[in-house]
């Protein structure tokens, strides 16, 4: 389990990060922990490649708390009024700078903590961080990062974001995130399992088991994107493995096949995603090609994975769920070719939370290992 520490220690904020004037405090009308009718606050980030973003999560509370509280843990973890969203307040998204290395990456994490903080005045209960890379359930240390984050390979997030601010402070992997954001409070809510498939730069995962995430034994759980596709053939995956679906399904593989180029090499940025699915809907034949297939390679992808796993619904979020409807009604050709009969029924749903999704993911996920310290 990751390593938090439940001892009541002041937080350390920077007050001199602050840039604007925030209301929050009105918002979250946040009290003290241990009193009745106040509010537990999670201050969240999702780190990726290209952006860092942050908010405080505010969940309402009642009188009284929860089993693992009353057993002793510290803080004291409060009971949340039921079928309560929580709200997210102050959403602040700065660039990641991740070419400039691991250490500055952290950096720049830890001082969004202080800035929300200090805009604020608020002070949060906890930390919870949704991370990319392959994050050790262990400990919330970085396991593995390819060269999109280079140096974040080994970075001891957990431990030393806590050790910054104060308070107990967990992570996970950023897709994990997502998923448990739209399980518990998106468009996957009431479902008992739920598959996440995460669709943008690159192709993620993550599978949801009666509210609570499958990590695997090394955290690596769900990257869906390293597993065989045989329209992939002989392609070289950005991971450096051949034949990956992610070769053939991502925001990247749509840009380089539709650019002629293989995967890796350096893309005309005038002409990515967007502009390729504006392309197609003006009639373009080799845009609309390219979105065909690619659609229908992810939806054949798809329909594997509910093969092996049998979820009651498919979460699909990300940039590319906006390449529009040719790649949509490709999408769902390509999973009923693939699918086996008794599960084409599968619920296939498109993210509803967006950006706030990996924020109530990670805050949510702070929670429960919070109540779960003593297990």
């Amino acid at each position: 389990m990751t390593q938090v520490d439940t001892s009541n220690q002041s937080c350390k904020r920077n007050e001199s990060g602050t840039s604007h004037a925030c209301h929050a405090s009105a918002a979250c009308n946040a009290g003290s922990a241990d009193s009745p009718n106040s509010t537990w606050i999670v201050a969240a980030l999702d780190i990726g490649g290209t952006k860092i973003a942050g908010a405080l999560v505010c969940y309402d509370t009642e009188q009284g708390y929860d089993q693992a509280s009353e057993q002793g843990v510290s803080p004291a973890v409060p009971r949340v009024k039921p079928h309560v969203t929580p709200r997210v307040v102050n959403y602040l998204s700065i660039p990641t700078q991740a070419h400039h290395g691991g250490e500055h990456v952290f950096t720049r994490a830890c001082g969004l903590v202080s800035e929300l903080m200090a805009q604020t005045k608020l002070h949060p209960h906890a930390i919870g961080v949704s991370a990319a890379g392959v994050v050790n359930p262990s400990d919330g240390s970085i396991a593995y990062a390819n060269n999109l984050m280079p140096g974040w390979t080994g970075i001891q997030l957990a431990q030393r974001m806590q050790h910054a601010h104060g308070i107990p402070c967990v992570s996970l992997g950023d897709v994990h995130a997502h998923a448990l954001g739209e399980v518990r409070f998106g468009c996957a809510q009431g479902f008992s399992s739920a598959l996440m498939v995460a669709i943008g730069t690159g192709l993620g995962g993550a599978y949801i088991v009666d509210g609570h995430i499958v990590t695997g034994a090394h955290g690596a759980a769900g990257h869906l994107g390293h597993s065989l596709h045989h329209l992939a053939a002989q392609t070289v995956c950005s991971c450096g493995g051949v034949g990956h679906a992610e070769s053939v399904t991502s925001g990247t593989a749509i840009c380089a096949r539709y650019q002629g180029k293989q995967i890796g090499d350096p893309l005309d940025e005038t002409c990515m995603g967007a502009e390729i699915s504006k392309r197609a809907a003006h009639g373009e034949p080799h845009a609309q090609d390219v979105l065909r297939f690619c659609g229908n390679a992810l939806g054949q992808a798809i329909g594997s994975w509910c093969n092996l796993f049998d979820p009651e619904a498919v979460v699909i979020s990300g940039s590319v769920v906006r390449a529009g409807d040719l790649w949509k009604q490709a999408l769902e050709q390509g999973f009923t070719e693939q699918v086996m009969p008794p599960l084409r029924s599968t619920k296939l749903l498109f993210g509803s939370l967006e950006n706030h999704a990996p924020l109530l993911g990670a805050a949510e996920y702070a929670r429960d290992r919070l109540l779960c310290a003593t297990c």
